[in-house]
């Protein structure tokens, strides 16, 4: 056996016993980066997660007396043990449940296949995801922005073709909020952008399925409480005020 083969075999059964990286590089002698390839698919019981997570929190603890920079690091410590539960590339099948869950929160549920936000990787990832589910280039996605007065329109749009690949041409016309004396000052710098497929219809229908059948578990005991209380959709409107 070649002696990194051996070394990444010891490092496997090392951490099925528990231990953190550091401890298994005091055995083990290779990089952070090495460890961190050879042991992304290796599950942890929650027994040994909660040890290494409380072992962690004992090392913070005993750091900087800082409330602040203290809770700081727990949660870069929290962000980065949640980022190594994800092993990267994803399986097609969280691909597509990724998509459409964010479509689900961001999309138009009964009119056209858009989707409307203003955070750029959103927006990336869900081009990439009308690709890569449905065969949609980004040369062929309309796109419309919601800006403020005091931006300027023709750089964000540049920029949005820029991240997202749809051509400025594409770019149909931006509203734009009036200014005013009671308007939120703007935190909104890339603006929001309406990202639309053209007869994108039945991929709307086909997205939303998708949704229903991961749900499908849980929807009877929904819909019994939903037409448990019915009542809730029916308001009587005021009389009109007659003079």
């Amino acid at each position: 056996m070649k002696p990194k083969t051996h070394m990444r075999t010891i490092a496997i059964a090392l951490r099925k016993k528990g231990l953190s990286y550091n401890e298994i590089r005091q055995r083990v002698p290779v990089s952070k980066s090495s460890l961190s390839l050879w042991l992304k698919h290796v599950r942890l019981s929650p027994k040994h997660r909660a040890r290494l997570y409380t072992k962690q929190i004992q090392i913070l603890s005993r750091g900087t007396s800082s409330q602040v920079e203290r809770r700081k690091r727990e949660v870069a410590l929290i962000t980065q043990d949640a980022k190594d539960e994800v092993s990267l590339p994803l399986s097609f099948e969280t691909y597509r449940f990724l998509g459409a869950a964010l479509y689900w929160a961001e999309g138009s549920k009964t009119k056209s296949f858009t989707v409307a936000n203003s955070d750029p990787s959103l927006i990336v990832f869900m081009t990439y995801w009308f690709k890569k589910m449905f065969g949609v280039s980004p040369s062929v996605l309309k796109a419309h922005l919601n800006i403020y007065s005091q931006q300027n329109e023709a750089q964000i749009k540049r920029f949005w073709s820029e991240v997202t690949g749809i051509p400025i041409e594409n770019f149909g016309k931006s509203f734009i909020k009036p200014a005013n004396k009671g308007f939120k000052k703007n935190n909104l710098y890339y603006g929001t952008i309406k990202v639309y497929v053209p007869r994108g219809t039945d991929m709307r229908y086909k997205t939303l399925a998708w949704i229903q059948a991961a749900l499908q578990d849980l929807t009877p005991a929904i819909e019994s409480k939903i037409l448990r209380w019915s009542r809730l959709r029916t308001v009587e409107r005021p009389p009109a005020n007659i003079k």
